[in-house]
């Protein structure tokens, strides 16, 4: 049986906090390679601008510096393969970029894939598994202590790329994505108070909204959810560069953001 396309790391049995990181992997598998149009170091380059880099070290960090460690939920595949995070339909806004649940065009609107592949054999393959699982994930923090926490670690660019579809806004040091039913209010004050340190955190831009399991999205507010979307150029070098002092800085306000959301 081969080896499932995510990581679920236990943490503690009376912690709701799962850091879910989505978008941290290189890896492409050699039967999904063979679909894609770019060659070798086109694709590095791509994956340099695409990956959010550095963000499972992060997740790490802070859930080894947490007072109660939390579950984490890693990707350990690139989003090129699929982006779990997107709708598998026609719901998804970000099909309009070519970028849905099998992405078609790059961040520079270049073609990836040719418009003959299928998507649903990819979705079919990676995305339903991934989905049941956090799914599961979630229906067992709850089980365990009556609510789950998803805090969605991310990264991005300092610099708008063309793919963006809300460019125009403000790119703070931290942006914090959030959803009317699921990100309450003490959440990202919560939020606010332990990113503090790495400079201003601004609302939904330029990306918005956070990840919510569909079984959960809308209907249960025992599911709080927030995500983080940490400026790349505070803590490594722009694009897909190595990482540097201020990811520890980093992993200190996540893994206190941790701390306030498990309490």
């Amino acid at each position: 049986m081969s080896q499932p396309s995510y990581a679920l790391l236990p943490g503690a049995d009376a912690s709701p906090v799962i850091l879910h990181v989505p978008h941290s992997a290189r890896t492409i598998p050699a039967a999904v390679r063979a679909d894609i149009v770019l060659g070798n170091a086109a694709l590095e380059r791509e994956l340099d601008h695409i990956t959010d880099a550095h963000t499972a070290e992060l997740a790490e960090t802070a859930a080894g510096l947490a007072g109660v460690t939390p579950w984490r939920f890693v990707n350990r595949l690139s989003r090129l393969v699929v982006d779990p995070e997107r709708f598998p339909d026609e719901r998804e806004e970000m099909l309009a970029v070519g970028m849905g649940a099998v992405y078609t065009r790059t961040t520079h609107r270049e073609v990836l894939r040719d418009a003959s592949c299928a998507p649903e054999p990819l979705v079919e393959r990676y995305f339903r598994p991934y989905a049941r699982a956090m799914t599961g994930t979630v229906a067992g923090r709850l089980a365990a202590t009556g609510r789950a926490v998803v805090i969605d670690v991310h990264s991005y660019p300092s610099r708008a790329l063309p793919y963006e579809l809300h460019a125009a806004g403000p790119r703070p040091p931290v942006c914090l994505g959030t959803d009317a039913f699921h990100t309450p209010a003490e959440l990202t004050a919560a939020a606010r108070e332990a990113f503090a340190e790495c400079g201003e955190t601004g609302l939904d831009s330029p990306f918005g909204g956070t990840y919510v399991p569909l079984e959960f999205y809308g209907t249960d507010a025992r599911v709080g959810a927030l995500m983080v979307e940490i400026r790349r150029d505070l803590y490594m070098t722009e694009p897909g560069g190595p990482a540097g002092a201020g990811l520890q800085r980093a992993a200190a306000a996540l893994a206190a953001l941790v701390d306030a959301a498990g309490r």
